[in-house]
């Protein structure tokens, strides 16, 4: 968790509107810059603790300071900063690679209490705890080793150093702090607190003598502030709002898009002015989350205006030479801290450009709440959006405290879709996958076991809600308390949420059985993700028991769902009906052998973009998981309405809830789970994504279709990806590998007669080169920067 500092002293700060917006915007651009400078050229970096790499900054009502974790004594300032709430917290760094195939053998982990006990000759500050060297090549999770757990409300500082496989060692780190919390537990989840940033307008346009059009080129979750210079008491109009409508803030949008109109009384001289944002009582109330008070209610906008009205003694027709005049417009947006340098994406084709910034952008305006939410109508967690935003936010930002806390809080705040509830267990298989910190598997184990409704479970493997089985105590086991609990398949369905019956909703006319083929697949990957737990943990009964219910349930699923006469999947066992989604998610989920992998791809382009904005992250696994990169740099870049393009389109800088208000009458502009892109162009066009758990080891297996070029950084917990692929002359990948990390890289095949040159070199020893569907894979990848081409003979 984060901890906001109130002041001891009584004073409060006069005049709070005159804070310096010169000085704001100089803090907001500082805002979460990466604080870890190596102390040698070949020391580690990216220092991380329970996942957070900037545990040591603070924030006074949400702008970065320059005090640091251990200067708060004399602060009467009300100040954020983070509190490590495990007592043995875990610890992560970047390792160096100095040479290629650079990999760490060992590593030192000192912690003390003092940072003079780092200096030499340090006997009156001793280490609390030095690991010593430990031979070792993990560099992510690393548990905290002293004899004593750490204490509460303590400032604690480190440094870690490493050797390489050659015995070469490294130079220490620089030193970094953290403080716990007053409650620490042996494992705790701790987060950033919520900050803000200062954006500008983009345009200021007047639109008559009275009124001034503002644009801040974005949608942001934030406050609008002013500076208007009145000579004599006057009163203005401030209307925001996410739309606009023939060149002015549109004051009825559709859906739950936002507007509001607020009445400004202004006071003679030049002035400082805070509109406070309206409170909604539908996304304030209930199970939604609510803003801290250091940053105050926030609403999603993009548009101003300023209207001046005329005074009393003045016929309405214009103001007279002494009116009011606005001098600057700013607004104070709040996020999670999000660095946006740890990625990028550019191509040579512009559409996909355009998307990539959308949604990219989409996982970083979302945060505003400091979890995982489903828009501004609700403000609400759902398993459903928190699963597509992680893998988003881990594709867009080396950041994964904001996914862990989500997930802690869906575990005991379940919500009524029947997969969203095994999307459970998903989430905490990419967790561990992406992290390789394995806590929240071990603290969680019974409570994920529950979640992958394995009490559900037929004789034939397959589970179902409709089967007797879904009893009180299952729902009491996944701590739901509702009376719905119901598969979902995809949203809205046809009339339900605003939908309206003159459309089919998104579910591709799915038929639902007692057996449904979308709930098993995901129960399927749930098994797989509970056999990888039970494995872990060494509870080795688990472990072949979910290895039995794997095999029972991919016999089960084909015998039960698959057509062979059509080579296509139905919904269920009890309808010919195949959808959309009856196929698209076994293919996405791995339930697919690969002699069926051909049919149920094309059967899946068949369908085109029948499912929703949710459904798409779903429907684009599957495109890729069948190489079928063509058809999915087609429907990210489609010009339908049905497509991220639209979205740009009807003017939204943040990804919709639903493809189109026609779809969804009362969207919201700002959902996160449209931005699937967000992940897709980096794991599959880009095709960087971890195979083994903290990314040791990862998958390179770009599918441009006929792009060009293709840029990309990736960020990992072991450092940044860079890959740079070209097919203008040849087809070639520039790959740059961070320390201690290996990948399979592949490239696709032209011919039986390609070949293959690694810096510029075809007579490899070093390494394997297989055939595998498509491409050619070249195992086993260390560090540092290769060139591989393929060429033809």
């Amino acid at each position: 968790m984060f901890t906001t500092l109130f002041p001891q002293n009584p004073r409060r700060r006069a005049n709070a509107n005159r804070i310096s917006f010169v000085a704001r915007v100089i803090a907001s651009v500082a805002l979460f810059a990466v604080s870890t400078v190596a102390s040698g050229s070949n020391a580690p970096e990216g220092l991380m603790v329970d996942l957070l790499e900037n545990a040591d900054v603070v924030w006074r009502d949400g702008f970065p300071t320059q005090l640091k974790i251990d200067q708060l004594s004399d602060v009467i300032e009300r100040v954020q900063y983070v509190e490590i709430r495990s007592s043995r917290p875990s610890f992560s760094w970047i390792v160096p690679s100095p040479t290629k195939n650079s990999a760490q053998s060992a590593w030192q982990i000192q912690l003390a209490d003092s940072p003079k006990a780092f200096e030499e000759n340090a006997d009156a500050s001793p280490m609390l705890w030095d690991s010593q060297k430990r031979d070792d090549s993990n560099s992510t999770g690393v548990s905290y080793g002293g004899d004593q757990p750490l204490q509460n409300s303590t400032v604690y500082y480190w440094r870690v150093k490493v050797w390489f496989q050659n015995g070469e060692e490294s130079s220490w780190s620089s030193i970094k702090a953290f403080k716990t919390a007053s409650d620490c537990q042996e494992f705790g989840i701790s987060r950033y607190p919520i900050v803000k940033r200062v954006d500008r307008p983009v345009l200021i346009s007047p639109l008559d003598e009275n009124v001034t059009f503002v644009d801040f080129g974005r949608c942001a979750f934030g406050q609008f502030f002013l500076e208007i210079d009145s000579p004599e008491p006057r009163t203005a109009l401030v209307r925001l709002g996410e739309r606009v409508l023939d060149g002015r803030v549109d004051r009825k949008p559709a859906g739950t898009t936002r507007y509001w109109e607020y009445s400004l009384d202004l006071l003679p001289g030049r002035r400082v002015y805070s509109i406070k944002t309206r409170v909604d009582k539908r996304n304030s109330s209930g199970a939604a989350f609510l803003m801290p008070d250091y940053i105050g209610e926030v609403m999603p906008f993009r548009y101003a205006e300023v209207e001046f009205l005329p005074t009393a003694n003045e016929d309405g027709a214009g103001l007279d030479k002494q009116s009011p005049k606005a001098t600057l417009y700013w607004r104070e947006s709040a996020t999670y801290p999000f660095n946006e340098t740890s990625s990028r994406f550019h191509s040579d084709n512009e559409a996909l450009n355009a998307v990539w910034d959308l949604c990219k952008y989409s996982i970083e305006a979302t945060t505003f709440a400091g979890v995982y939410l489903d828009g501004d109508r609700e403000r609400i967690p759902y398993e459903g959006d928190a699963l597509l935003n992680q893998l988003s936010h881990y594709s867009v930002d080396r950041e994964y405290s904001l996914a862990r806390f989500s997930q802690e809080y869906l575990l005991f705040h379940p919500t009524w879709p029947t997969e969203w509830n095994l999307q459970m267990v998903q989430m905490a298989w990419y967790d561990y996958l992406y992290t390789g910190d394995p806590r929240f598997v071990e603290k969680y184990y019974d409570e994920l076991k529950a979640k992958s409704l394995i009490a559900l479970s037929e004789s034939n493997g397959l589970i179902s809600t409709r089967k007797g089985k879904l009893t009180k105590e299952v729902l009491d086991s996944i701590h739901f308390n509702g009376n719905n609990f119901q598969d979902i398949v995809d949203w809205p369905h046809k009339g339900l949420a605003g939908n309206e019956n003159s459309e089919s909703g998104e579910t591709d006319g799915f038929v639902f059985n007692d057996f449904n083929a979308v709930v098993n697949a995901y129960h399927f990957f749930a098994l797989n993700s509970m056999k990888r737990f039970a494995e872990l943990l060494g509870k080795t009964d688990d472990a072949a028991f979910f290895s039995s219910q794997i095999e029972k349930v991919r016999t089960s699923y084909q015998e039960t769902f698959f057509d062979a006469e059509r080579g296509v999947y139905k919904d269920g066992e009890q309808t010919d009906h195949a959808s959309l989604h009856g196929n698209m998610f076994p293919l996405a989920f791995g339930l697919v052998p690969k002699e069926n992998v051909e049919s149920v791809t094309r059967f899946v382009e068949s369908r085109e973009m029948r499912c929703s904005v949710y459904g798409a992250q779903f429907l684009l696994d599957a495109t890729y998981e069948g190489e079928n990169g063509a058809y999915g740099l087609q429907r990210l870049t489609a010009n339908d309405l049905r497509g991220w393009l639209n979205m740009l389109r009807v003017g939204s800088t943040i990804t919709l809830e639903a493809w189109d208000d026609r779809y969804k009458p009362n969207q919201d502009w700002n959902h996160a789970w449209g931005a699937a892109p967000a992940n897709i162009i980096p794991r599959k066009i880009a095709g960087v994504e971890p195979i083994e758990p903290g990314c040791a080891k990862l998958r390179v297996k770009p599918q441009i279709a006929d792009l060009n070029e293709v840029d990309a950084r990736i960020p990992t917990i072991r450092g940044a990806v860079e890959i740079k692929i070209s097919q203008v002359d040849g087809y070639q990948i520039d790959l740059k590998l961070p320390g201690n990390v290996k990948a399979d890289v592949y490239l696709p095949v032209d011919s039986d007669s390609d070949q293959i040159a690694i810096d510029g070199k075809t007579d490899q020893d070093q390494f394997e080169v297989v055939r595998e569907g498509g491409f050619w894979k070249i195992l086993n990848v260390g560090s540092g920067a290769w060139k591989f081409e393929r060429t033809v003979q």
